[in-house]
């Protein structure tokens, strides 16, 4: 629990620093354990690993619609660690969840971004996401692995 509850910590750190966030964190380890673990899990998690240590995570969970039939990915966060960003680790993290969404007949992943994140939506792009709407600094994505 601590390894997530410190990731989610970095990515609103990550957030607050191009003003995508303003708040505070309302999560600690006992609600991530009781979300996370419990007889429903309401979200799941990856971690990217390097040598030995945790350098990234994506947090995501499974909608679904019932005018596809079919599930979709919410990708609700993704973080790689500033110092190992470039190394292909968002994109082994990205390329897992394409897995998971075509192992589970997922229709798409989605998500958002904050506009400002330019870096983070160049990446973004060069996956093959689009942007499907975009209100104020916050961007919608969808990508079709």
């Amino acid at each position: 629990m601590a390894l997530i509850f410190s990731f989610i910590q970095k990515k609103a750190e990550f957030d607050r620093n191009i003003g995508a966030f303003s708040g505070n964190l309302q999560t600690s380890e006992e609600k991530i354990y009781k979300t996370l673990f419990g007889v429903v899990p309401f979200s799941y998690i990856l971690f990217a690993e390097l040598s030995g240590c945790e350098v990234g995570f994506a947090l995501y969970g499974f909608r679904y619609s019932s005018f596809a039939g079919q599930p979709s990915i919410w990708l609700d966060d993704l973080y790689v660690d500033e110092a190992m960003r470039s190394q292909g680790i968002g994109v082994a993290l990205m390329t897992r969840l394409a897995q998971i969404s075509q192992e589970n007949d997922c229709t798409h992943l989605a998500w958002n971004a904050d506009a400002r994140n330019i870096r983070g939506l160049s990446f973004y792009h060069r996956l093959g996401a689009d942007i499907t709407e975009q209100h104020g600094h916050r961007c919608f994505l969808r990508w079709v692995p």
